[in-house]
């Protein structure tokens, strides 16, 4: 690519939680960051995609979903391990409550 091929690509507009939603009805994972990632397979009803997106990452976004695969899976004495790591209190609510809130939490720190 040549640099004023560069110049005349479109900038991609950052997902939306409403993109990131629409995204789940194809086959494929669009490009997106691990924690992203696990949340899409998670989605999709791959839980063991999801947690291999999260399980070697140590950054606190990756540990926070880590921590809600977990949950989900029914292991608390790990989710609340992985929370502790992502310093990020235990969720309460619903999982599907929790899943949407670090979707967005995680969409709006990539957007501009």
């Amino acid at each position: 690519m040549t640099p004023l091929s560069l110049l005349q690509l479109k900038p991609m507009k950052p997902m939306t939680i409403d993109t990131f939603l629409a995204s789940l009805s194809g086959a494929d994972c669009p490009d997106l960051p691990p924690p992203l990632r696990a949340l899409w397979f998670d989605a999709k009803g791959d839980w063991n995609a999801a947690h291999k997106c999260v399980d070697d990452k140590s950054d606190p976004d990756s540990m926070w979903v880590h921590a809600y695969l977990h949950r989900k899976e029914g292991d608390l004495s790990n989710a609340f391990y992985w929370y502790r790591r992502a310093g990020r209190e235990r969720h309460k609510g619903a999982l599907e409550q929790e899943w949407r809130e670090i979707a967005e939490a995680l969409l709006s720190q990539a957007a501009p």
